[in-house]
């Protein structure tokens, strides 16, 4: 390859790092730009691990003739099957040598090796490089650590050593623009994560300012566990987390799945907030979820009593107000949230569920929101503590709700 050619491949990288090109894309593009400066490219997969709190990392591949395919997302996984087969691949050969590069004929090595070397021979292949471009200690992000890719061609006497040479000078190269735009994704991922899609997406674009709020109507969803603390003081230890994340996951999926954003976890407690500029559509998408949550927690205590595993039920207080949403904390630890005499209201509103002995109370706030109160009845009027008034607390029609539960 010439100097110009070189230099025409490295600063096309470099452009697709810095403006963020899919990996998909850059692997694709990577291989037709070699294939035309005379690397006989055939086949070209890339994988780099990920800090996702599913996956475990995300693979690439480009076939000739076919360009790039979609990306694959590896779970998370301990089962045998998986670590023996990553323990018969070539990178983890090259892991436990130490290596960056390994050449392997594919007529030479045995086909029990590893799968991949019959889908080689099958493909036609005649050689196939794998290659671990590492990262130093500091630029570690979770088990992020290097980038692994392989290259195979179907030339009958394989890759030259001058092919090895430019794969070698410009993969780390091309490893380095990879890594620039997973980590933009795992930022993404790890805020949208811990803080909430709507807060993460708004503090990776630039809210990140301490005691920069914005005034807001939204309805707070404000929900809790059935008789958690008893189940918790009862159960076996290592049954907690999993009860916790059972019972997380079919809150948190109706949530989203209505168009509501979680703010925050606490133990068994799930806050959240329903917005946009019609706030009879926000409350009654909050209801919505709470029908999904419900029929969701349902099933999910058939699976668990069928395996002999603690159940429980959900408690929601829905209200509607005025709170204010941002960054609030300290210089050194700062939370994006909601704050204001709203969420302290839904916070007492879920705690009488328990005295009133019903899974939802709504405020009055929200049952004005939602203007047409057909399928609410009121359940009373309640002094919530540390609110100056008392207010008429709602909940779903009996009949209502078990005629919908029925059908």
């Amino acid at each position: 390859m010439i100097d110009s050619e070189f230099a025409k491949i490295t600063s096309w990288i470099a452009e697709c790092g810095l403006a963020g090109t899919s990996e998909k894309l850059m692997l694709a593009g990577f291989c037709e730009r070699m294939r035309a400066a005379g690397v006989p490219l055939a086949r070209a997969s890339l994988f780099v691990d990920t800090l996702h709190p599913s996956y475990e990392g995300r693979l690439f591949h480009w076939r000739k003739g076919e360009g790039a395919r979609p990306p694959v997302e590896y779970p998370r996984t301990r089962e045998a099957d998986a670590i023996a087969n990553w323990q018969r691949s070539p990178f983890y050969r090259l892991l436990e040598s130490g290596g960056s590069l390994l050449r392997m004929p594919v007529s030479e090595t045995p086909m029990g090796v590893h799968p991949i070397y019959a889908e080689l021979r099958d493909a036609g292949m005649t050689e196939f490089v794998a290659m671990i471009c590492r990262f130093a200690a500091e630029s570690v992000i979770g088990e992020m650590d290097c980038v692994y890719s392989s290259w195979s061609t179907g030339h009958e006497e394989g890759f030259a050593d001058e092919d090895i040479a430019e794969l070698e000078r410009l993969v780390p190269v091309l490893a380095l623009a990879v890594k620039s735009t997973s980590l933009a994704r795992i930022a993404r991922t790890l805020v949208e994560t811990y803080l909430g899609r709507d807060a993460g997406q708004r503090v990776i674009t630039g809210s990140i300012e301490r005691g920069v709020a914005d005034r807001i109507e939204a309805a707070l969803w404000f929900s809790d566990l059935h008789d958690y603390t008893r189940i918790s003081d009862s159960a076996a230890p290592g049954q907690i987390i999993p009860f916790l994340n059972d019972y997380a996951e079919a809150v948190i999926s109706a949530i989203h799945e209505e168009g509501g954003d979680v703010l925050k976890l606490v133990g068994d407690g799930t806050l959240a907030i329903f917005t946009g500029q019609d706030r009879k559509a926000a409350c009654r998408a909050a209801l919505a979820g709470f029908a999904r949550a419900r029929a969701g927690v349902a099933a999910l205590n058939g699976r668990r009593s069928a395996e002999e595993l603690p159940t429980t039920s959900m408690y929601l207080g829905l209200h509607f107000g005025e709170v204010f949403f941002g960054n609030i904390g300290s210089k050194e630890r700062l939370d994006f949230t909601v704050v204001g005499p709203a969420v302290n209201e839904a916070s007492r509103i879920l705690s009488l569920c328990r005295s009133v002995d019903q899974p939802l109370l709504v405020s009055s706030a929200f049952a004005d929101a939602i203007e047409e109160r057909g399928d609410l009845v009121s359940v009373g009027r309640y002094a919530l503590r540390g609110v100056g008034r008392a207010q008429d607390l709602f909940t779903l029609d009996p009949e209502i709700e078990a005629a919908a539960t029925k059908d």
